[in-house]
């Protein structure tokens, strides 16, 4: 499979990006993309704790509904969320229906809501590689870029001890590139040199 592949619009993206247009778009406009704040890093939170074992693209195409029915993934409204909600989640198609992750994304909105404003943010920003880890060579290849990094296994670590669920290091791996802590676009990407927001 090559690195690189040329879109209708004539601009040369990563591999995974496919044919697929809301994987386009998304590669485009979010992914890798500084993302701050703590409603959405955790709504980003449990959007790739939903993900483990499926694809993104299946998350990215229910992510309207997820925000719907997860109340805008604000941590106070998740927080509150009882038993009859977790009932009404499970009986929901439009959303990814795993009752541990949907436990797991209520208790963490509690986690989370309880934490002092700009504290997830700043938690998780803090695990972001600086220095040489920052500046590792551009991969050139998917299979270049890593699963799993000591940086990823530290922030699994620290949210863990902090209670968090569903947060195991490639999973915070993928958060850190969707979040924009770590940039994996592959050289030839038009992204590596468009500015990031």
């Amino acid at each position: 499979m090559n690195a690189i592949v040329t879109g209708p619009d004539g601009l040369s993206r990563c591999a995974w990006v496919g044919e697929d247009q809301e994987y386009r778009r998304y590669h485009d406009e979010e992914w890798g993309f500084p993302l701050h704040g703590d409603r959405a890093l955790f709504e980003k939170m449990s959007l790739e704790g939903f993900q483990a074992g499926l694809s993104w693209i299946t998350i990215l195409r229910k992510r309207p509904r997820f925000r719907e029915a997860f109340e805008g993934f604000e941590p106070a409204r998740v927080a509150a969320f009882g038993e009859d909600d977790v009932e009404r989640l499970m009986a929901d198609a439009g959303i990814v229906r795993n009752r541990a992750k949907i436990e797991a994304a209520v208790s963490n909105a509690a986690l989370v809501r309880d934490m002092a404003e700009g504290e997830l943010d700043e938690l998780m920003w803090s695990f972001a590689p600086t220095g040489p880890a920052a500046e590792r060579a551009r991969p050139a290849a998917m299979a270049e870029v890593p699963a799993v990094t000591p940086e990823s296994t530290a922030m699994s670590k620290a949210l863990r001890r902090r209670g968090f669920r569903f947060v195991g290091p490639t999973t915070m791996y993928a958060l850190m590139q969707s979040a924009g802590m770590v940039d994996d676009h592959l050289a030839g990407c038009w992204r590596v040199t468009a500015p990031r927001g």
